[in-house]
C-alpha cells in the first residue's frame, strides 16, 4: 500500500474502531470503494497484520485517554484497600479471554474474509440491527462497571468476539451486551474501551512479526506511520464518543445503526450491479 492510501485508511480506522460501525468492515470496504489495485495475495496474507498495526495506534490512544484507570489498576495490585480498581481490572481480564481464544482458534478462517466485500457489507447490516435492537431492549441500565458480575463480564467478552468477523463492531457488540447486563451507557462505553486495549495489544504481538517477515519492502515503515495517524484520530474519537454516551442516554445507538444499514445496503447493491 502507498503512504497516501495508508494515511486515509488510518484516519478511517481511528474513527471506526471506537464508534460502533466496525473498523474491520471499513478496512475491507475502503480499498474496494476507492478502487485500489491491491494484490489478492497481500489481502489474504498480509493485510490483516497491516491493519492490526493501525489498530495498535488506537490501543495506545486508548491507553493514554484512560491512563488514570490503568494506573489505578496497576496500583491496585500492590495497594491494600483498592477493591474497586482491582475488581474492575479482574472484569477487564475476564472480558478479554473469549475473543483472545476464539481469535487464536479461528485465525486462518477469519483471514480469508478480508477480501470479501459482500460478506463485510452483509454483516455490517446485521450489526446495525444488533445496535438498534440492543438499544430498544436495554431498559434503563443503572449499574456502574464495578457492579458487573463475573459471568456477565465473560458474556460481554463473547459478544466482543463477534468483531473478528468483518462487519460486526467490537465496540458495538460489547456495549450492547453491557446494556443487557444492566450497565448505563457511560459505564458500558468505558468498559468497551478498556477491553479494547489488551485485545488489540495481544493481536499485535501475534500479527506484526508476520508483517516484518513477509510484508512488502517498506510495508512496516508505512504501517507505523499509519498507526501514529490512527492513534491521533482515535484519541479525538474516544473523547467524542464518551461525551456522546454521557449526554444521550436514550437512542444513543440509533444513528450508528442507520449508518450501518445505509452503507451496507449501498455496498451490496453496487457490488451486485458491478
Amino acid at each position: 500500500m502507498t503512504l497516501l492510501q495508508t494515511i486515509l485508511l488510518a484516519i478511517i480506522q481511528g474513527i471506526t474502531e471506537l464508534f460502533p460501525i466496525s473498523s474491520v468492515a471499513h478496512a475491507v470496504l475502503t480499498p474496494w470503494a476507492f478502487g485500489w489495485p491491491l494484490d489478492p495475495a497481500f489481502l489474504k496474507e498480509h493485510f490483516l497484520p497491516f491493519v492490526v498495526l493501525l489498530h495498535l495506534g488506537t490501543a495506545v490512544a486508548l491507553l493514554l485517554f484512560f491512563r488514570a484507570d490503568w494506573l489505578a489498576f496497576g496500583r491496585s495490585l500492590v495497594t491494600p484497600g483498592a477493591g474497586t480498581a482491582r475488581r474492575e481490572l479482574g472484569l477487564v481480564a475476564i472480558g478479554t479471554v473469549p475473543a483472545a481464544l476464539i481469535g487464536l482458534i479461528l485465525e486462518s478462517r477469519l483471514r480469508a474474509l478480508f477480501s470479501n466485500v459482500e460478506s463485510a457489507a452483509f454483516f455490517l447490516i446485521v450489526n446495525g440491527f444488533i445496535l438498534y435492537l440492543g438499544e430498544r431492549w436495554r431498559g434503563r441500565g443503572s449499574k456502574d462497571l464495578a457492579e458487573l458480575g463475573w459471568l456477565q463480564a465473560f458474556l460481554i467478552g463473547i459478544a466482543q468476539a463477534l468483531a473478528l468477523v468483518p462487519g460486526f463492531s467490537r465496540s458495538g457488540a460489547s456495549m450492547v451486551a453491557g446494556f443487557w447486563a444492566g450497565l448505563n451507557h457511560e459505564a458500558s462505553a468505558r468498559y468497551s474501551m478498556l477491553l479494547a486495549t489488551p485485545i488489540i495489544a495481544g493481536a499485535s504481538v501475534l500479527e506484526i512479526p508476520k508483517l516484518v517477515r513477509g510484508g512488502e519492502p517498506g510495508a512496516l515503515t508505512t504501517a507505523v506511520i499509519g498507526g501514529v495517524v490512527a492513534g491521533a484520530v482515535a484519541y479525538v474519537s474516544v473523547w467524542a464518543l464518551m461525551r456522546w454516551f454521557k449526554r444521550h442516554e436514550i437512542d444513543a445507538m440509533r444513528p450508528f445503526a442507520v449508518y450501518c444499514w445505509v452503507v451496507g445496503a449501498l455496498v451490496l447493491a453496487i457490488a451486485r450491479l458491478a
